[in-house]
């Protein structure tokens, strides 16, 4: 019986403004169907930007100024700029695009969304890298049909990197408790079960209940289908450990609880997200990379 109900389905199954191909639709035309040769297929094309020394690549900066590129329609345009062979031809590591589990994601949401097939980038945070953290994280969840249920794929994990992170599953089907969606992490440590000082992204030693609220307002921007980068800032995302406004605290439980159940709280969650200045993205967003306002 199906879980989900059609006008959701129908909603994650067509293009938004960050994953539509554009005018590269026809290069999306004959990609493969099966999830992971779809995978495979983003391996060819991108690499992360911090794991490129265990492709034996040093980046420059400018190489890797990519993974401030938003819209897949872009990345595509400057993979191409660099090789105009077709998307299934891979490339080899050095002249892949710079990227990071983002740039991954949505590309794999853009080809899945292509084939007619329901998906969306989520936000949150993976515990299969070799720390001890929840580490910041995005990866893409589809609707399985003959299962009638959604699935978590990390676009970003090839062969190299399951030796390299000792990946001990099916990164095609990545089991929940091993990504936790932001909303689910921020439950889970109000209701303390998990400690937030867990969450964040040990590069930077940065953690705490203002990076899982970050990425909680990321994730309902990314279920409303604007996908962001990770450092794009807006609206209700504290500064590194401000004191959370009591009433932001009642908005992030309550976007952990729709979040937790997309689906379910689909009628209630799109409303929220564009009546409510803190959530809708605006037209310019901080990128705090960058340091700097950025125009979408």
């Amino acid at each position: 019986m199906l879980t989900t109900d059609p006008a959701t389905l129908d909603f994650y199954r067509k293009p938004g403004v960050m994953t539509s191909p554009g005018r590269y639709q026809e290069l999306f035309d004959g990609l493969p169907s099966d999830i992971g040769a779809l995978a495979k297929v983003g391996h060819g094309l991108l690499v992360h930007e911090h794991i490129a020394p265990a492709y034996g690549i040093t980046l420059t900066d400018e190489q890797r100024s990519p993974v401030h590129i938003r819209p897949v329609e872009r990345l595509v345009e400057r993979l191409l700029t660099d090789n105009d062979s077709l998307l299934t031809v891979p490339r080899p590591p050095e002249k892949r695009l710079a990227g990071n589990c983002r740039h991954f994601t949505v590309l794999m949401v853009a080809m899945l969304r292509h084939q007619g097939v329901p998906a969306r980038a989520r936000c949150g945070f993976g515990g299969y890298f070799p720390t001890e953290a929840y580490e910041d994280h995005w990866v893409c969840e589809y609707w399985h049909v003959a299962d009638e249920r959604w699935v978590l794929i990390d676009a970003q994990i090839d062969e190299l990197q399951r030796g390299v992170f000792s990946i001990d599953f099916d990164v095609t089907d990545v089991p929940r408790d091993r990504f936790l969606t932001a909303g689910d992490a921020w439950a889970k440590c109000r209701a303390g079960e998990a400690d937030p000082g867990r969450f964040g992204l040990s590069g930077l030693s940065e953690f705490g209940s203002w990076w899982i609220a970050g990425n909680l307002v990321r994730d309902v921007a990314a279920l409303n289908n604007l996908e962001m980068l990770p450092w794009d800032v807006w609206g209700a995302m504290p500064e590194p450990d401000e004191q959370i406004p009591s009433d932001w605290i009642a908005l992030y439980d309550r976007l952990a609880t729709l979040t937790g159940a997309p689906d379910a709280g689909f009628d209630d969650l799109l409303p929220l997200y564009r009546s409510d200045d803190r959530l809708r993205v605006p037209p310019t967003v901080h990128n705090a990379v960058l340091n700097r306002n950025e125009t979408l």
